[in-house]
C-alpha cells in the first residue's frame, strides 16, 4: 500500500478480490495478449504468411507482462495500445512484424472489455442467485409470522415477515432476468478496422470478402461469443455500455430499496442485521447497534445508479464513427459500476442470510394496531350476534375515536379491545377471534410457498454452484 497515493475504496474496502482482478491491469493487458494471438492465429488459418514459430513465440509471452517497458513506450509514444504493441514486440522479436496486423487499437480495447463485461456479469448473476436463495430461505422461515404492513409509512392491512422478503426477492428476480438478457444479447466487437468497414483487412486478403468475414467468425469464436456485433464504426455502439450499467443500475435500486426496509425496521426492533461480538456501533453512544451495513448497501447504491446517466450520456455524444471523449469516462464508470455492485450484493447476501427478528417486539406493534383494524371484523361479529348494524358502527366509531385519543394525546396503549368489551352491545360477539392476526393477512403464507415453488426454485434448478456463493465483507 502506498500511503502517499489516493486508495480506491472500492477495491481497498468493498468489492471482492475476484471483481477487482477481473478489472485489473494485469488481466486487461493479458487479454490484449490473447487478442493479438487469436488474430495471428486467424489469419495463419485464412492463408497469410504467419508462421507456427511466430505464433508460438507470442503464446509463450501472453503472462509475462513487462509493464515498466509498456510504460517507458506509454510515456514517449502517448499511446497505450502502441505502448503494450511494442513492449510485446520485444519480448516476441520473431513476430514483431505481424502483431497487431490490420488492427485497429478497438480491436484489443473494446473486445476486452466486452470479455470483461461478460465475466462480470457472470460473477454478478452468481451474487443475485445467492442472495435471492438467503431471501428465500428467510421467508420460508417466517412465511406465517404476521406483522404490520405499511403503505406511507403509516400502519395498513397486515402481511407476513416471509411475504414481505419475497418482495425484496421478486426484485431481485427481475433483476437477474435482466442480467440474463445481457448476457445472452453480449457480443464481440470483432474486427472491424478504423471505421467499421474492414477494409485494412479486405486489403490483407486482396479483396476476398469471404475471408474478412471468416476471418472475423475466427477471431469472435477464439474469444469464446457466439457472434460479433453486424455493424460498428471504430467502436462498438455505446449504446451496449449504456444498456449493461442500466441494469447494474437496476440492481442498485432493488438493494436500496431492501437496505431502506431493513434499516427501518431495524428503528422499529422488528429485526436486526448480523451484528458481530467485537463490533462498534458508535464511537460515542456504546449500546448503540447501527445499521451500518444496510446504510453501506444504499450509499453505493446511489453511486451504482449516478453511473448510469454517464453511460447514457455518453452513448448519446458520440460523433459519427466515433470520438474520444468516451475513453476516459468509460475506463472510470464500467469497472467501478461492476465494483460497487459487487459490493453491494456482497452484502445483500450476508445481511439476508443473518437478519436477525423479534416476533415479540412484531407482535406488540401489531396488537396496538390491530383493534383499529378489526373493526369491521367486529362488526360483522357483533351483528351475527344479533345487534343492529347502525347501532353498533356509530358505537365503535366512537370507541375507536376515543382509544386514538388515548394513544396520540396521553401515550399510552390502544385500549380499544377493553372499551368494546365493557360495551353490552358486544357482549355476545367473540373479540378474540375478531383479532387473531392469522385471519388479517390474507393468503401471504401461501403466496411465499407459491413463490418459492415457482420462481425461486427453477432458479436454484439453473444455478446450483451459484447457490454456495458467499463474499466476505471486508470491512
Amino acid at each position: 500500500m502506498d500511503l502517499d497515493q489516493y486508495d480506491n475504496p472500492l477495491v481497498a474496502r468493498y468489492a471482492s478480490a475476484e471483481m477487482s482482478a477481473l478489472w485489473s491491469p494485469r488481466r486487461k493487458f493479458r487479454a490484449w495478449r490473447q487478442l493479438w494471438v487469436a488474430l495471428a492465429e486467424a489469419e495463419a488459418e485464412l492463408g497469410l504468411a504467419i508462421t507456427k514459430e511466430q505464433i508460438e513465440q507470442l503464446r509463450s509471452k501472453v503472462d509475462a507482462i513487462d509493464f515498466e517497458a509498456a510504460a517507458r513506450y506509454e510515456r514517449k509514444l502517448r499511446h497505450d495500445v502502441m505502448a503494450h504493441v511494442h513492449a510485446y514486440g520485444d519480448d516476441c522479436p520473431a513476430a514483431r512484424g505481424i502483431i497487431h496486423l490490420g488492427a485497429t487499437s478497438c480491436y484489443v480495447t473494446d473486445n476486452t472489455d466486452l470479455i470483461l463485461a461478460r465475466e462480470s456479469l457472470e460473477l454478478i448473476r452468481s451474487r443475485l442467485v445467492a442472495a435471492i436463495d438467503r431471501l428465500a430461505t428467510f421467508a420460508v422461515r417466517h412465511r406465517d409470522l404476521a406483522c404490520l404492513g405499511f403503505t406511507h409509512f403509516q400502519p395498513a392491512q397486515p402481511t407476513t415477515m416471509g411475504k414481505r422478503a419475497c418482495l425484496w426477492a421478486y426484485d431481485l428476480v427481475l433483476d437477474l432476468a435482466e442480467v440474463e438478457h445481457r448476457l445472452v444479447a453480449l457480443a464481440a466487437r470483432g474486427l472491424k478496422g478504423t471505421t467499421g468497414t474492414q477494409a485494412s483487412f479486405l486489403e490483407l486478403f486482396n479483396g476476398d470478402h469471404d475471408k474478412v468475414r471468416r476471418l472475423e467468425q475466427l477471431v469472435t469464436a477464439k474469444m469464446g461469443f457466439a457472434a460479433s456485433y453486424p455493424v460498428t464504426g471504430q467502436t462498438y455502439s455505446r449504446k451496449v455500455d449504456s444498456q449493461v450499467l442500466a441494469t447494474l443500475s437496476g440492481i442498485a435500486q432493488s438493494a436500496h430499496k431492501a437496505a431502506t426496509d431493513w434499516r427501518l425496521l431495524q428503528s422499529r426492533k422488528e429485526l436486526e442485521e448480523p451484528f458481530e461480538a467485537d463490533q462498534i456501533g458508535s464511537s460515542a453512544m456504546a449500546y448503540k447497534r447501527n445499521p451500518m451495513r444496510a446504510e453501506r448497501m444504499c450509499g453505493l447504491a446511489r453511486f451504482v445508479i449516478s453511473l448510469e446517466s454517464s453511460a447514457a450520456e455518453t452513448a448519446a455524444t458520440q460523433w459519427l464513427e466515433r470520438t474520444l471523449d468516451d475513453s476516459a469516462n468509460r475506463r472510470l464508470t464500467l469497472p467501478q459500476a461492476f465494483l460497487a455492485a459487487d459490493a453491494i450484493l456482497i452484502l445483500y447476501e450476508n445481511v439476508a442470510s443473518g437478519l436477525v427478528v423479534y416476533p415479540q417486539v412484531i407482535a406488540r406493534h401489531l396488537a396496538e394496531e390491530l383493534p383499529f383494524m378489526a373493526t369491521e371484523n367486529i362488526l360483522m361479529a357483533a351483528t351475527s350476534g344479533g345487534g343492529d348494524r347502525q347501532d353498533l358502527h356509530e358505537r365503535i366509531r366512537r370507541h375507536s375515536q376515543a382509544a386514538a385519543a388515548v394513544v396520540k394525546q396521553e401515550g399510552r396503549p390502544n385500549d380499544l379491545l377493553q372499551r368494546l368489551r365493557g360495551d353490552p352491545a358486544f357482549a355476545k360477539a367473540h373479540l378474540a377471534d375478531a383479532l387473531d392476526p392469522a385471519r388479517f393477512v390474507g393468503r401471504a403464507p401461501e403466496q411465499v410457498d407459491e413463490f418459492v415453488a415457482t420462481v425461486v426454485a427453477p432458479i436454484r434448478t439453473r444455478y446450483p454452484d451459484a447457490l454456495a456463493t458467499k463474499g466476505d465483507v471486508q470491512v
